[in-house]
């Protein structure tokens, strides 16, 4: 079996807490909502998405990890239209998730789930 390096480990539980607890918060909007928005069922989706990225990062999956990318950027294009603040947040997270998830270690254990079992 494959050791898993820390990096993926943090930003895959980042990812599943922070959007299961975004998600868990979210619930009440459901509820006094009436008809329930767009805009919340788009933020519960990729909230949704984030976690299912961290779960599937967790075995190895070298798509959630280039999924991880895209959904951090789609984080950072949204910040272009907030506070500098925030922007600054996900630039951050951005370089965050790229040096966890493409440094040596993580790219051999993305790489080993395409490796035949021997």
């Amino acid at each position: 079996m494959r050791r898993r390096p820390w990096s993926v480990m943090v930003v895959s539980a980042l990812l599943i807490v922070a959007d299961a607890a975004g998600m868990i918060f979210h619930l009440a909007d459901f509820k006094s909502v009436h008809p329930v928005s767009s805009d919340l069922v788009l933020v519960s989706f990729v909230r949704l998405m984030a976690v299912v990225i961290g779960i599937f990062m967790l075995t190895g999956r070298n798509w959630a990890r280039w999924l991880a990318m895209a959904w951090i950027t789609f984080h950072v294009i949204v910040s272009l239209f907030h506070p500098v603040g925030e922007l600054a947040v996900h630039l951050v997270l951005f370089g965050v998730f790229a040096g966890a998830l493409f440094h040596r270690a993580a790219a051999r254990y993305f790489s080993a789930a395409k490796e035949p079992a021997s």
